[in-house]
Formats: structure tokens, sequence, C-alpha cells
């Protein structure tokens, strides 16, 4: 053979795949950009998604991203031995909103060859985490008292490893809903010419359910075909196990690949896909095992036994290439997704929609694909019930000969009824769920973009700007910022941010950003409008089930500046929930504190007037701040009076010195606000122009006097509601005063008796709950207001203010005579008037709005009689020149300056001064300012440095006893009452020795 013979010809097919082909990449730089060649815009997908897309192809449980209910982002490490949490928080420096650095969760650890794949989240308040390694093994974690410090409930220590114990589809049970039978939806907010009008809805809950209502189970689906149900027994903190065989697997052609559970109508149900590419529905049923009540044994206290059986139901194939409805369909051979979606009703009147099965396949191009272009394929079946096709008359007959079972036979069996398929180009589904109680379905795509689906129609939802039926943000210009591939993705329960997983592993927080031009200052512009009616949307239902919407306040943020934007927001938020905040007519009681959306309220106004720590707040912030830590201290104090009924033999938390040395703060901070609020006052009453705003000509004025001052103090008294906060603070004082000069009583008679029979006695120190009390007792007389008297200037102010509302509305009846042409009025419209002015008068107030005409002559008697007889009571000198650094409230420079230089902090449960414990090395700049990150010096690791708690939201302080050894129960009980800070938020656990500079 000569030499040319051996030499392949250049346009041989077979030289071409070889190395002297060009790689397609390079095309650019041959011929340069924009020359129309196909080759040059052929991007295959990267390798990191490859191996994503084929990892949901082999197994159905490997979710490494999952966002709580409280804000936790939980994430598997790139090698997958451990799991980290991560939470959104606002930088304690301005304000802003970003996401904290990652905790490693020590509790649970697995290895390179068994790693961690799956998490999940239970609905729970104690925001239980299952962790599910490659074998099946199931930990649970739950985080009950700081974001980023779990304790183990479940540990998977005795799980056997097993490849056929693999997770393939898990499940938590729903809560039981509050409202028994139904969920109510919030929205959407209807356009009208006076504004929004909101809508709801009514969603049908079904269980089951644990029941326990505060509890949840948990349910796996293996691969060989068991059904494992972990659940919490009564009167027990361990989680035990109950199995059940769903499938006999026989051979490899029968193992569960994927499996998806939810709930429908009391049952469970279950879509699986095999190896064989069969398509299986099941329902079961659990059966708890609890006996008929008696009415002796409360149901949270019986023993659970519980049981479980199921049922097929249909049985199909999601065999691709039999539609052939792209061309390549016949490629793509593997499902990456199932989700069951359960029976729904959209509207009262019509049809159930049935339950559908949705099974996702995507192609991914190679090289030398024949198609160039990625696609996803989602298959759908619904649950149908039809006849069997007729049989002949002989197989009649002869079925009649040979069967003696007179059951009858199922007229209408289920089957699977194959639906249109929805088909996607260009995009890779990497994520699937289910928002709004099951009516929208979220797509998660590898690019960074997410779609939104109505579950009835399959439409694309949201998509479109629509300012006079506005549900969501995305409605109102608000859209995700820097789409970015990625190749996880989990959207947060609020649905206004989603976490997602980068290509290389960092995790990374995308929240809705505003899209348009500027959206205006006032409700008279329509974005404005729309922007402020969506954001009440989101935030009502959010606190309705008890989720955290910080991120709904990081949202917001950017627009805090805005001179309206606060109050207009919380106004809708009101409007919605309908929130009380009118206590005019009222007693003095504690329905104040109660009030937990009102709690929602001022915790939004002070985020949104704080600027950061050692920087002045906003004269709303302020009062915000001070109202939500008021009530803080009521609630304190309150629970340790008052022990429930079912713990009162276990523990008496006053009879322990930590409790009574801890409340002795916050009777301390309390008596320095009131101190506080009657040197204000005193203030505005030697101020000569604020007592010329008190006529009728320029009282319009008052309100923007008042908010000049940069003191909220007047505003705590003119609204009910934060008088109430006052008034009830005052009467826990009184009683805690009481109680220790009994105890102090107490202990000197007893110290009496003593040194009569031993006189050597005296000189043994006190008890250490004697010592407690006697601080208590000199806290409560060293004030310089007698607290019986401010309480008795807060009643007569109360009453001044009910006898105003009663004398200007008094003339309603008389308007609506003369308007009705002399017809009386009924007295329920006149009472109904009367509430409703009433109720937008205290709204007002509450968001530092101008007072009401009637308040007129209730200010002029107040500053004119009422507080300069109480004056005469007090030494004014005292109370100017007075020590109210632990309130915060001095925002002067030079205060400021010297607290920042001071580094003092008021720790929010003992109410004292803190100072952070010395480090032996600085921390770093990222550390400082985070305050997340664990460091890796000495002065991190000494065991010696106590820890401290921030809170996410409002970067307040306090020391982590919990942590610490030989606390009592009673101790622990009303520190329980501190799990979330006073504005709400949730706490993290800082490194040691690592705080904010």
């Amino acid at each position: 053979m000569t030499e040319d013979a051996k030499m392949p010809l250049m346009l041989d097919n077979s030289s071409m795949n070889g190395p002297m082909q060009v790689d397609q990449l390079d095309v650019d730089d041959l011929f340069g950009e924009g020359v129309g060649l196909s080759l040059s815009n052929v991007r295959t997908p990267s390798k990191q998604l490859c191996q994503r897309v084929d990892v949901l192809r082999t197994r159905g449980c490997c979710q490494a991203v999952a966002w709580s209910k409280s804000g936790v982002i939980a994430s598997i490490s790139p090698d997958g031995k451990s799991v980290q949490v991560r939470t959104p928080r606002a930088d304690p420096a301005d304000g802003s909103w970003a996401l904290g650095e990652p905790t490693t969760i020590d509790l649970i650890t697995a290895t390179p060859f068994n790693p961690i794949v799956h998490l999940a989240w239970a609905p729970t308040t104690a925001h239980e985490l299952a962790v599910i390694d490659s074998t099946g093994r199931v930990a649970i974690v739950a985080f009950s008292g700081a974001l980023n410090r779990p304790y183990p409930t479940r540990r998977w220590d005795d799980d056997h490893f097993d490849d056929l114990h693999t997770v393939v589809g898990c499940f938590w049970l729903n809560l039981a809903s509050q409202h028994k039978n139904y969920h109510v939806v919030h929205g959407p907010a209807v356009k009208e010419t006076a504004g929004y009008r909101y809508e709801s809805s009514l969603v049908h809950a079904f269980g089951p359910w644990h029941p326990n209502p505060t509890r949840s189970a948990f349910l796996c689906v293996t691969a060989n075909g068991l059904l494992r149900l972990y659940w919490m027994q009564n009167g027990s903190n361990r989680f035990e196990e109950t199995t059940m065989e769903l499938e006999s697997v026989s051979s490899s052609a029968d193992l569960i690949t994927h499996a998806s559970l939810h709930s429908d109508r009391n049952q469970i149900f279950i879509a699986l896909s095999t190896s064989s590419k069969q398509l299986r529905l099941l329902r079961v049923t659990i059966s708890w095992g609890i006996p008929q009540p008696d009415g002796k044994v409360p149901p949270g206290a019986q023993p659970l036994n519980p049981t479980m059986h199921a049922k097929h139901l249909a049985i199909s194939t999601w065999m691709p290439g039999l539609s052939g409805v792209t061309p390549s369909d016949p490629y793509m051979t593997e499902l990456s997704h199932i989700e069951l979606l359960p029976s729904q009703l959209d509207n009262p009147g019509q049809p159930w929609a049935p339950i559908n099965i949705l099974i996702a396949r995507t192609y991914l191009p190679t090289l030398n694909s024949p198609y160039q272009e990625t696609q996803t394929i989602i298959d759908r079946w619904e649950l149908s019930h039809e006849p069997p096709p007729p049989l002949h008359p002989a197989f009649e007959q002869m079925g009649s000969r040979t069967n003696n079972d007179n059951a009858p036979a199922d007229k209408d069996p289920n089957c699977l009824k194959k639906l249109d398929p929805i088909i996607i180009n260009n995009k890779v589904l990497i994520g699937m769920q289910t928002i709004q109680f099951g009516k929208v379905i979220c797509l998660a795509f590898s690019d960074g973009s997410i779609e939104y689906r109505d579950r009835f129609t399959m439409q694309e939802t949201y998509n479109e700007n629509n300012l006079d039926r506005v549900m969501t943000l995305h409605q109102v210009g608000f859209t995700f910022a820097e789409e970015s591939p990625c190749v996880q993705a989990a959207l947060s329960p609020t649905n206004c941010s989603v976490a997602q997983m980068l290509e290389d592993g960092r995790i990374k927080w995308n929240r809705l950003q505003y899209s348009g031009d500027d959206m205006g200052d006032s409700n008279q512009n329509a974005s404005y409008a729309a922007v402020i009616a969506a954001l009440a949307v989101a935030a009502s239902a959010a606190t309705f089930y008890h989720v955290n919407c910080d991120d709904i306040l990081a949202v917001a943020r950017p627009y805090a500046e805005k001179k309206s934007f606060t109050r207009d927001w919380v106004n809708e938020i009101v409007k919605l929930l309908k929130v009380p905040v009118d206590y005019s007519e009222e007693n003095p009681n504690d329905n104040p504190v109660r009030n937990q959306s009102l709690q929602l309220c001022l915790s939004i106004i002070n985020h949104m007037g704080f600027r950061g720590e050692f920087k002045p707040r906003s004269f709303s912030g302020k009062f915000a701040q001070l109202s939500l830590n008021v009530r803080n201290i009521i609630i304190l104090i309150t629970f340790a009076i008052n022990t429930p009924s079912n713990m009162r033999e276990k523990l008496s938390p006053l009879d322990e010195h930590e409790v009574v040395d801890a409340l002795s703060g916050c009777v301390k901070w309390s008596l320095d606000l009131i101190s506080y609020v009657v040197d204000s006052l005193y203030s505005l009453l030697q101020d000569p122009e604020f007592m010329d705003l008190l006529q009728p000509s320029r009282f319009n004025e008052v309100s923007s006097y008042i908010q000049s001052q940069s003191s909220p103090a007047l505003q705590l008294l003119l609204c009910s509601s934060s008088r109430g906060f006052l008034s009830s603070v005052c009467r826990r004082v009184t009683h805690m005063e009481a109680l220790s000069n009994k105890a102090i009583e107490f202990y000197d008679r007893r110290a009496a008796i003593q040194n009569a029979t031993d006189p050597s006695s005296h000189t043994r120190l006190p008890h250490m709950l004697h010592r407690a009390y006697q601080k208590m007792h000199h806290v409560t007389s060293s004030s310089i207001t007698k607290v019986q008297e401010v309480e008795r200037l807060l009643g007569a102010f109360t009453g001044d203010v009910r006898a105003a509302y009663q004398s200007a509305f008094a003339n309603l009846a008389a308007q609506h005579l003369k308007k009705e042409g002399g017809n009386p009025p009924e007295q329920k419209h006149i009472e109904a008037q009367i509430k409703s002015a009433q109720f937008h008068a205290e709204l007002n107030m509450l968001l530092a709005a101008q007072p009401p005409p009637p308040f007129l002559p209730v200010l002029r008697k107040f500053f004119t009689q009422d507080l300069p007889a109480f004056r005469a009571q007090t030494d004014p000198a005292k109370l100017f020149f007075a020590d109210y650094s632990l309130l915060e409230m001095q925002d002067s420079t030079r205060t400021l300056e010297v607290q920042r230089a001071a580094r003092r902090y008021v720790d929010v449960f003992r109410r004292v001064m803190m100072t952070p414990p010395a480090s032996l090395t600085t921390p770093t700049p990222s550390q400082q300012r985070l305050g997340l990150q664990e460091g890796k010096g000495d002065e991190f690791s000494k065991e010696t440095v106590p820890q401290w708690r921030r809170c996410v939201r409002c970067a307040a302080v306090m020391e982590d006893v919990s942590s610490a050894s030989g606390l009592r129960a009673g101790f622990m009980f009303v520190l329980s009452q501190q799990r979330r800070c006073s504005c709400g938020g949730y706490w993290v656990v800082l490194p040691r020795g690592g705080l904010v500079s």
C-alpha cells in the first residue's frame, strides 16, 4: 500500500470525527463574531448542569437546598458530608439585607461513600429539618431557639446501610388548619376608585394530620417499595417508625426511581415511577390507633399506635416517544421530576379538578446530538373514572360460570388519562413546587428564571403587569434580579425571593426588585399604589400563616426613605387583616399585648425606621421600638407571675433568683421609660411654641412639630394601643414592687428568728434569692416617679379621650336625621359609624399622623391642668438629669459617638448594659460585620467567652444564657418566652467573641 493510500481523505466522515475536527467553540476566533454560521451559536450545557440532570434522573430525592418557614436556608455542602444553614439578615451597620455566612451543623456528618442527598423542612413551629443520605438513612434536627443552632430529635446511627432503602420520595404531613376545614387565601387586591379592595377566598384543608396539632410526621418511599412513617409519640420528644410494603419488588425492573406524595381528602396519594417506565397511583390511609375520646384524657396525651393501609388505584406508562410531540422526544428516555397535584376546587359551584400527575423529561444535547437545543417536556395525566369497555356476551357467560365471587365489580374503575404535554424549548427544568395552597405551580430553570403556571389550565400566569387585580409582586413590576445560571433553586415560603445553588456550589439569595421606572411617592401614582397593595397581600399572608416575612422586608427596604411609604404599607395591612387598633373604649386590660397583628405593624415600622447601630432612628422607628420593647417586658413579667396551672407543681419562676434578677432589669427599663415619657411631656409643657399650637388655628401643626422634636413620648400617650402598653407595664411594676416588699419582710423575719436562736448567723451572706429580691426592691424604691400616680394620670387621659370621642361623634345621629328626611336612624348604624370614625382616628395616631380635632380640648386640659398638677408631686430636675441610656432613645451626635466608642449594647432579655468580651485577637472585618461565621482564632474557641444572640431583623442582642449549665426549670420557662426578639424577628447565635464593632 502506498503512502497516499494510507492517508485518509479530508472529507471522509471518520476523519472529520477525529482529532483534525475544528472545535465549534473556536469558530468565532477563526472567522470573527457576527458571522452567520450555525456552529457559532451552539452552546452545549455545562458539565455541572449535565451532572445535576443525571442525578435528577437517577434519584427521586436529591434536593440540596431548602427554605424553611422560619427563614433558614439549608444546603448540603459541596462534598456531601455536612449540612450548612444560612439566613437573610439586616446588616447592623445600615439595615441593608444580605445573606449571612454559613454555619455547619455538627450534629450530622456523612462520608464521601454515603453522602447526604436530600433536605426537607417540616411545617411545624419547631422548624424540623429532615436530612437523608444516599442509603435512605434519616436524621431530623429542630431549630426552636436560634436559626443556626439546631438540636437533634432523631439520629440515623441505628439505621441500616442498604441501597435498596434509597429514598425516592418524601412528604411532611400538613399541620391542621386553624380554621378546621379550610385555608384562607388573602388577595387579590382589586382596584377601585377610592383605592384597593382586598378579597379573600377559601381553599379546602385536607389531612391526614398528626393527632397533636403542633406536630407533623414524615413519610418516605424507598426504592424497594417500602413506605416509612416517622412520627413523634405523644408525651415524648422522640421519633418512632412504622413501615408498610407498597410494592413487591422482585427484580431490578420493579425498582422505584421517583415518587411524589400529597394529602388529599384525608388520605395520602402516591405517584410512583419504576425502572420499567411504569406510572402507578396509590392511595394510603393512616390510622393513629387512638381510642374514642372519653373526655378524661386529652387527645394530645393519648398514646399513638399508627397503622397504614394502601390501595392501588391506577397504572399506566410514561414511555417516551409514543406521542412524537417533538423530534427530540424519542431521545428523552428518562424522567427527572414527578409531581402529584391533589384534587382542587377553583371556585365554588364548579366541579373539582381531579388529581394530576406531572412528569418532566429533559433533553440535553451533546456535541454530536442531532438536535442542538435543550428542551423540557412535561407530560400530564389525570385520574379519571371511566367505565370498562364492553365485553362480548360469550365472555360474560363464561365469566358467570367460572366466577363464584358474588362481590359486585367496580363499575367505574380508576384510570390515568393522558393529557396534552407542555413543551418548553431552550430551558432545562431543575425544580418544581406548588404555592398558594396548590393553585399555582412554580417551575425553576437552569438559567435562573422561574415560570408560574395555573394549576387548572397550566397556562403561564403572573408574567404580565396587572394593576387592576394584584396578587403578587410580579404583577406590579417586580422581577428577580440577575438571573444567574444555577443547578438547584428553592423558592422562599413568601414567594418573594429564591435561593439558588450556582454551578460552582455557592448559594445565592436572589430577591425581587422593582424593574420599572420610579414608582412614585404617593397613592396618586398607580404604580406606587399597586406596589403597596402587593406588599400588603404578601405580608398579610405570611403573618397569618406564621411564615417569616424577612425577605418581604428586604424587598421593601430600598423604599424606606420615601416619605409615606411605611405609613401607607402598614395602613393597607391593617385594612386587609382588620387589625384592631382602637382600644380607647376598653378598660385597662392586656388586649393590645395579645394583638400579634399589631406586633407585625410595629415591627415593620421599627425596621423601616432603623438606619444602623449608633445612628439616629426615625421618629416612627423610635415609637415602634419603645412599644415593642414594653410589650415584650409585659409578656415576660406576666408569664413569670402567672405560671400555667398544669405546670405549677413542677416550677415556680419567682422562687428562682435568676428569674428575679432578670425581671429586675425589666422593671428598671420600664421605670426608665415612664420617667422618660414624663420628662419629655414636661419639656413640651415648658415649650411656649408647643403650647401655642394648642388652639384651633394652629392645632394642625402639632404632628409636624412633635416629629421635629424627635421624642415619641406624646405619641405614646395619644395612641390608645401604646397607652394601653404603658398602663399594663405600670400594673406589672406595682405588682413586682409589692412582691419584693413581701419577700424582704419574709427574709427579714426569718433572719431575726435565726439571730435570736444562733447569734453567729448574722455573719452569713444572704440567700441568693434574698439578694435578688433586695435588688428588685432597690430598683422600685429608687424610682423618680410614682408608678401609681402615673397610672392614674393615664387613666384620666383615657377617660378624657373617651368623652371627647362621644361628644365629637354625637352629631352623627343628627346628620343622619337630616340626610334621611327625619327618619330615625338605627342605633346599630350610628354605632358602626362612630366605631369607624374612631378606628381611623386611632390608626392615624398609630402612624404618627395629625391627631383629630376632638383631641384639642383633651390636650389643652392635659397640659394646663393634669400635667402641672402631677409635676408638682415630682422633681423635674431629677428627671432631666436622669440616665436614659437603657432606652436607646438619645440620638445626639455626641451621645451616639460615646456609645459607639464604648461598644455598649442593651440585653433584650435582662435589660442591662453589655459590652462585647475582649478578644485575644481582632476578628476580620467581615466577621465583625456579619457576626455569623465561626472564626479560626483562639478567641472564638474559648468556652469561657460568652456567646451572644442577634436578631436578624432589628440587630438587637442578648446573651445566649440558654447554653449555660445548671439552669432551672422556672428560668428556662421564662426564657422560652424570648425565643424570638421583641420585634418578632428570629435569633442567630454569634460566634464566641465576634460581634459588630
